[in-house]
């Protein structure tokens, strides 16, 4: 009982942001099919497919920073409904349209959206939780996210040879209904206000800049080439991994596809409460490290038994403990660190940093494929994962003499 009561206590918006956000879940079936449509819809090659993804990556550079902007300088909720709204209009008209470059454009302006509201989420989930509650916030949006999530990705993998215009009108539908959720019941935005010795680094600092504010906490830049480095090896779930499943079983790709990220949902309902409750005192570096070696162990399982359909599920199983351990470092780290006043900026500065550094990567990784050596990139994949454990692990000793106050016990 403690693993569900230990969401108990947070204020009323949190769980309303975390319905939203699981209602969005239930409709999520176009961007983990993206990969598959791009490739056996629209004829792409894996270089083309790889490109295609970076273009849209490199789109986002901007939108993130200018979704940071929004979220420091204006109504962080009403900045959620807009951008959702937008992406609800891009996926009806990709409904009732014939797939063309066009939906391709429209799918990309609905990610854009659901990346720029991001650090608005992010940000307004810190201002009304508390310091010490802030794990259990983020991990219950993250369980909510994922309780939608979890039949969505096989319904999608069903729809997509005969039915993909389905999958998109449910998309919009989703996310149209979690919009109206946000915007009737969220009411109390108000930050909280808190004092101690562990929330001193949160202090207000407005109207300074944030490459000031970065200037004096560097070990905050090595923390997002950690989170970056570990986000382009995850995003080999959603490009590599579905790229492999096509080559290897055709179009049954789609539908074994499918339900391995549900099963990556599942485990996240299951394993979210469990290692959030296990792990309270291990500290966000230390998590990091956690979820990047779990990452590596998935997919070298993975490429070992590429082929062998049950197998799949084992190495999801065990990419997903990492996911895990990656999400609940991500946001607690940064709002413990930085002030209130900065945290939409940072979001989107981290948000652009880990696109640019993702895009680049499966640009590579996606040559190296198309080249025919599909064990070469995934022996690179490893390697690159490994250098990641690495800085994760000097950044767990560099953090804990930067933000001493944090690890008082």
């Amino acid at each position: 009982m403690k693993i569900i009561t230990q969401y108990k206590g947070l204020r009323k918006e949190n769980y309303i942001l975390c319905f939203g956000r699981l209602v969005t879940g239930m409709g999520s079936m176009i961007w983990p099919m993206f990969t598959m449509i791009l490739s056996q819809k629209m004829g792409m090659n894996g270089t083309q497919v790889a490109w295609a993804i970076a273009a849209v990556g490199f789109l986002l550079l901007p939108a993130n920073l200018a979704g940071g902007k929004i979220a420091d300088h204006f109504n962080k909720k009403m900045n959620i409904v807009y951008l959702d709204m937008i992406s609800v209009v891009c996926y009806i008209i990709c409904a009732v349209i014939p797939l063309s470059v066009v939906s391709l454009v429209l799918m990309s302006a609905a990610a854009i959206c659901q990346n720029m509201e991001a650090p608005s989420y992010n940000a307004l989930t810190a201002d009304i939780t508390v310091t010490e509650d802030r794990e259990r916030a983020y991990s219950l949006q993250y369980l909510g996210v994922n309780l939608g999530f979890v039949m969505s990705p096989t319904i999608a993998g069903f729809l997509f040879q005969d039915y993909l215009w389905l999958a998109f009108l449910i998309s919009g539908i989703a996310i149209g209904c979690s919009s109206v959720l946000i915007y009737a019941l969220v009411k109390d935005i108000t930050p909280v206000i808190e004092e101690g010795e562990q929330t001193v680094y949160q202090a207000d600092r407005k109207g300074e800049s944030l490459w000031r504010i970065l200037k004096e906490n560097r070990i905050v830049l090595l923390y997002i080439l950690a989170i970056s480095g570990y986000y382009a090896s995850y995003q080999m779930y959603n490009y590599l991994m579905p790229l492999e499943l096509a080559k290897l079983h055709g179009e049954s790709g789609a539908v074994i596809f499918g339900s391995v990220t549900s099963v990556n949902c599942v485990v996240v309902v299951v394993f979210t409460p469990l290692i959030t409750r296990i792990f309270p005192t291990v500290s966000e570096p230390v998590k990091i490290v956690f979820g990047q070696t779990f990452l590596l162990a998935g997919f070298a399982v993975f490429m070992a038994y590429a082929g062998y359909i049950p197998v799949y599920y084992i190495a999801m199983v065990i990419l997903t403990w990492g996911e895990i351990f990656g999400t609940l470092a991500e946001s607690p780290y940064i709002t413990k660190r930085l002030p209130a006043s900065h945290r939409g900026r940072i979001n989107g500065l981290m948000a652009v940093i880990r696109t640019g550094v993702t895009s680049v990567y499966q640009l590579l990784i996606g040559f190296i494929y198309e080249a025919g050596k599909s064990v070469a990139a995934w022996t690179v994949v490893l390697a690159a994962g490994g250098v990641i454990v690495l800085v994760g692990i000097w950044l767990a000793v560099k953090d804990r003499k930067a933000y001493r106050n944090l690890y008082i016990t």
